[in-house]
């Protein structure tokens, strides 16, 4: 492996779309709390909004004030592979990834370049693996998709379960998902977009399990399990049909910590029988709605890609992540839990990744890869000091 990843490029991170609802806060969480040696840069397609987002982040901190500015559409691959050039990192917030995200890999992966961003949306990962990773490898690039609430705490909150467990025996986890947050604008329009594209978002998955090398001596399984009460959590669970569950197989399959015999199953966890009978119902219209693509379009325009709930709202939301793990004859019950998932603790999330992939001493890896393979224990320590709770509540 050649990796044209080097210390002699002028950046360490680029945050593209920076002036984005989650780019912003992406940007100030940044300004706040990236170590003084980082030499970072705000890039976008709107130089005037740039301007404003880095007079904003002046006043949290005053060195921002010579932040370089780099004026750039994701459309634009001259341009993009000229910003790829010139960092180490780049994380991205410019979805839905299908419509904007791949010429932005692409040049990431031919430059060598670490790539980190938002995306919940399984066709495109599968679809930058097909396109991208064999080019990544070649070059050293880190492609990490996903460094957000999809999918860091259940990535790496199943990894530190298994981590509780025995080595070299068969494990199972289960985790169950829990929130009070609401989605922003561009959440909303990558979620329609996924789910309007069943079809090819199977043709993706079939494609890639076509292309990817085969697991040998050990098993790993990631399935959807059943609507059930859970003694376990003391609520009822429900199968969440997310990418997370598949990160976590990835993980899995990666690393020979999992065990000879991995299996894990993703749930949403719900108090009351009312909301466990509708909730499926609700996001089974939602789905039915997004085959029409002009009720697709018009739902969409509801709510703007750019928008999302105020600071106050933010500050009231909350998430936690429990697991259970067995095998070897123990069993634990971990927790991650943190404030608002989809905003504050995303922007925290993918803020923490880039500069851990810029700085950190991690293992060596190229090609897409998750975020418990390529960085694991070193993004845990820095989420646990910026404020995320990894918790071991019990042992048995």
């Amino acid at each position: 492996m050649n990796r044209q990843n080097d210390a002699t490029r002028p950046l360490d991170v680029v945050l593209f779309g920076a002036t984005g609802f989650v780019g912003a806060l992406t940007a100030e969480y940044l300004a706040a709390h990236a170590p003084a040696t980082l030499r970072w840069a705000l890039a976008g397609r709107s130089r005037t909004k740039l301007e404003k987002l880095r007079e904003r982040l002046t006043a949290i901190a005053p060195a921002c004030a010579e932040l370089p500015l780099l004026e750039t559409d994701a459309d634009d691959a001259d341009a993009l592979a000229e910003l790829a050039a010139s960092t180490r990192v780049v994380a991205t917030t410019v979805g839905p990834y299908l419509r904007y995200g791949e010429k932005l890999v692409a040049a990431c992966a031919e430059a060598g370049t670490d790539y980190a961003d938002l995306t919940g949306e399984a066709e495109f990962i599968d679809r930058m693996y097909l396109e991208h990773d064999a080019r990544a490898r070649e070059t050293g690039a880190r492609l990490v998709h996903a460094c957000g609430f999809d999918s860091v705490p259940h990535d790496l909150g199943a990894y530190f379960t298994v981590k509780q467990l025995p080595e070299d025996v068969p494990l199972a986890v289960d985790g169950f998902v829990r929130t009070n947050a609401v989605f922003s604008g561009g959440t909303f329009a990558s979620a329609l977009t996924a789910m309007g594209r069943g079809p090819q978002m199977l043709a993706a998955a079939r494609e890639r399990r076509l292309h990817e090398p085969r697991l040998v001596g050990r098993r790993v399984r990631t399935q959807a399990g059943s609507p059930h009460f859970s003694g376990e959590t003391d609520a009822w669970a429900l199968p969440l049909p997310t990418v997370d569950p598949t990160i976590v197989g990835r993980s899995a399959r990666a690393l020979e910590r999992y065990g000879p015999d991995f299996r894990y199953r993703h749930f949403a966890s719900v108090k009351t029988l009312p909301m466990a009978l509708g909730a499926p119902v609700a996001i089974g219209g939602l789905v039915a709605a997004a085959q029409v693509e002009g009720v697709r379009e018009w739902l969409m325009s509801r709510y703007e890609p750019g928008q999302g709930p105020d600071e106050e709202r933010r500050g009231r939301s909350w998430f936690t992540v429990r697991f259970v793990g067995g095998g070897g004859g123990r069993r634990v019950f971990t927790e991650v839990s943190g404030g608002d998932p989809g905003y504050g603790e995303t922007a925290k999330i993918l803020a923490e990744s880039a500069v851990c992939l810029a700085l950190d001493e991690l293992p060596e890896t190229s090609g897409q890869v998750t975020t418990a393979v390529a960085m694991g224990d070193a993004l845990v320590d820095r989420l646990t000091a910026a404020g995320l709770r990894f918790r071991v509540a019990a042992v048995r």
